[in-house]
């Protein structure tokens, strides 16, 4: 078994490094790394190409910001692993995870896993009230749209089956992947687990990205790939 990780990256110049060292380090030693660098601009770039390309698989540069969802795109066509794993390029989510994460597909009982930040005991930081709420009603909408019972739709931490998601073709290019996804595996039938997760959020000081004209675009995402788009 080979675990393939998708690092979407941009401008994370203060913990890629880190990030890195925290996935070579994960219980998970078959592992490899695909990083895709959405044209950072903040040194990013040069770090990857100074530093980190000698220790990963493959470091992918696009040539213009396109968005996170672009990025995973980019990552997962180039994947060889028999499981992908998505992992965001700061630190909000610990690769010492990845067996919870694996674990039901490794089982045979899942074929597609979501990390849930909301239905564990495991360390979980105290950040926005609003975005809370906000994610609360996301999954909900999805839920009810796709009759399926998540607590968390919009989490990163996602593990799919290779031969899964190489079949999906992702069109949105920014944070629309998290509904999209969710959407198109629950069409396909997929075998869909939830584990709990630790979340060590960030705050918008620290480089949190997402903001509310994402929330706003979720929401026709949610409605176009259930109702409006046939795959």
């Amino acid at each position: 078994m080979k675990l393939s990780v998708v690092i979407p990256c941009f401008n994370e110049l203060g913990t890629i490094g880190q990030v890195i060292e925290a996935v070579k380090a994960s219980p998970v030693k078959d592992c490899e790394i695909i990083i895709v660098d959405d044209c950072s601009t903040d040194g990013t770039r040069q770090l990857l190409k100074s530093r980190i390309e000698s220790q990963v698989a493959q470091v992918i540069y696009h040539q213009k910001n396109l968005g996170k969802g672009a990025a995973l795109r980019t990552g997962f066509a180039a994947v060889t692993g028999n499981i992908v794993i998505v992992q965001d390029a700061d630190l909000e989510y610990d690769p010492q995870e990845y067996p919870i994460m694996i674990q039901p597909i490794l089982e045979n009982k899942a074929d597609v896993v979501f990390g849930s930040r909301f239905q564990s005991g495991r360390p979980h930081r105290v950040v926005y009230y609003w975005h809370r709420v906000g994610n609360g009603f996301l999954t909900m909408l999805s839920n009810m749209l796709t009759n399926i019972n998540l607590t968390d739709m919009e989490t990163c931490y996602k593990a799919f089956r290779r031969e899964v998601i190489q079949a999906i073709q992702i069109q949105e290019n920014r944070f629309g992947f998290e509904p999209e996804i969710t959407a198109k595996v629950a069409k396909m039938e997929c075998r869909i687990y939830e584990v709990g997760i630790s979340y060590y959020g960030r705050t918008y000081k620290e480089g949190k990205k997402i903001g509310w004209k994402d929330g706003f675009r979720a929401i026709w995402c949610i409605l176009k790939y259930n109702l409006l788009t046939i795959s």
